[in-house]
């Protein structure tokens, strides 16, 4: 579920969530949460939080877009991600871009290394498949 800078910065969000998933039976670990690199720019601290008190409830979350804008390794280290969504930017042309197929495969890497799964808009691959 994509959540914008705004919904996440409400207050009472986590109880928000927590409450909707009780509401509808649904468990926490079937939530996952796509948030946006620009949520990065503000605040990082209370970024952390909200996430740690919904991840710590069993919510999962997705950097979706991930190496399209404000990148930073400071951050990624700091958020308990679960997984990184490669832009499709880099995807389209990756069969004849050896830039583009290069990006991707260090940002498999790198999501391997941290634990984390990969998926490349427009796909449902995940990093395990070797899709480089």
């Amino acid at each position: 579920m994509n959540v914008s800078a705004k919904q996440f910065r409400q207050a009472g969000f986590v109880a928000q969530v927590q409450a909707a998933l009780q509401r509808h039976a649904i468990k926490p670990g079937r939530l996952k949460l796509e948030l946006t690199e620009s949520l990065m720019l503000e605040n990082i601290e209370d970024t952390v939080a909200t996430m740690n008190a919904l991840k710590e409830y069993g919510v999962l979350f997705s950097l979706d877009d991930f190496g399209t804008g404000y990148s930073s390794l400071q951050y990624l280290k700091r958020l308990p991600l679960n997984q990184l969504k490669i832009d499709q930017s880099f995807v389209r042309d990756i069969a004849t871009d050896s830039n583009d197929r290069t990006i991707v495969r260090t940002i498999v890497a790198m999501a391997q290394s941290l634990d984390l799964d990969v998926i490349a808009e427009g796909s449902r691959r995940k990093s395990s498949d070797n899709a480089c």
